[in-house]
């Protein structure tokens, strides 16, 4: 009897619940829900693992505005994660590929052995490692992205000696690390191809988000006698540009456009390297079935890498500098193309 009882209870409310349900529209819903559900499922989901904060005017929020730009062409879903804390690069990329996501972005060295480590357990996620040395031997799901840098730093070598009255460069990277290495070498054997007497000084900050130490290592470059400095060390380089709006006869190049603002007047050109437009380039390539494996080295023929004029420091700078640097602009814009053409080859020198 007990048992009959529950089973009548039980069908009544079944059938009560289908009732109402029908009553209130929603079993016509459920099959738009349902497959509403599925293309939610479908999306391929993208997450950019960046290091590195954002708001600093430079790589890492030119990657988030790519991929943005990707998102809105074709409705991925995305994932921004800012892993400050090298014990989570780990976790996180494990947890990504437990979620099943397509392609999972990275930035810099730090992540490199984590990412060895994980990628091998989830083989239908993508890895796209930007700013990397290859991994060796590849891994089938890996690709790693490098950057000639050091061909626009070579191009930054040869502007600084023709602006710097001082006949004295410097160089401030956020670590020595081969890559950087290799721009400030590039840098000094533009210099001294113009002047085998310019004096080319190195100087590491020690971290890539640290303005306040970059800038007391720009004013101690600025009051040697230095008058031209060339920044390469991302969220820091801001402190350097400041170091150089505090006195008069500095010049500093940058390696971001967007942080031309900063030093309308002191900031004459910019290492151009579109990290946003390489995670773009190659996220859509894996989206469409044409991801590749292994190393790339990104370069001046895709336009990933170069050195441009600042346009805020040719309507506002002083107007004597602006017509000096429109003049050797043509010099530069010939080394350039040398370089593309191969008719000029840069040393690559990852030692200092």
């Amino acid at each position: 009897m007990t048992r009959k009882t529950e089973t009548s209870n039980l069908d009544f409310s079944r059938r009560d619940f289908l009732r109402i349900a029908r009553d209130a529209g929603i079993l016509a819903a459920l099959p738009t829900l349902v497959a509403g559900a599925a293309v939610a499922q479908e999306k391929p989901l993208v997450a950019l693992v960046h290091t590195q904060a954002a708001g600093d005017s430079g790589p890492i929020d030119d990657m988030i505005r790519y991929l943005d730009k990707l998102a809105g062409e074709t409705g991925i879903e995305t994932r921004k994660i800012y892993a400050q804390d090298p014990a989570t690069f780990e976790t996180i990329f494990r947890n990504l590929g437990e979620a099943k996501a397509k392609i999972v972005l990275t930035t810099f060295y730090a992540v490199a052995a984590p990412l060895k480590a994980v990628a091998p357990d989830y083989p239908e996620t993508l890895f796209i490692h930007l700013y990397s040395d290859p991994i060796e031997p590849p891994l089938p799901n890996v690709q790693t992205v490098n950057y000639d840098e050091y061909l626009a730093s070579y191009l930054s070598g040869l502007y600084g000696a023709r602006v710097s009255k001082t006949r004295q460069l410097g160089y401030i990277a956020g670590a020595s690390v081969p890559s950087l290495n290799a721009n400030f070498n590039a840098l000094k054997a533009a210099a001294q191809s113009i002047d085998p007497t310019i004096k080319v000084t190195p100087a590491f900050v020690g971290s890539f988000q640290d303005p306040a130490k970059a800038r007391e290592i720009a004013l101690q470059m600025y009051q040697s006698g230095i008058d031209y400095i060339q920044t390469d060390a991302a969220g820091s380089n801001p402190g350097i540009i400041q170091a150089a709006n505090e006195g008069d006869g500095r010049i500093v190049t940058g390696t971001a456009m967007e942080t031309a603002k900063m030093g309308p007047k002191t900031m004459q050109a910019s290492i151009i390297l579109g990290f946003g437009l390489s995670l773009y380039n190659q996220t859509k390539a894996a989206l469409e079935g044409k991801f590749v494996a292994g190393h790339y080295n990104a370069n001046m023929k895709d336009g990933v890498i170069d050195f441009r004029q600042s346009e805020i420091f040719l309507a506002e700078g002083d107007p004597a500098l602006v017509e000096q640097a429109k003049a050797i602009w043509p010099e530069i814009e010939k080394a350039k193309s040398a370089i593309i053409d191969g008719s000029l080859v840069v040393p690559f020198v990852t030692t200092i």
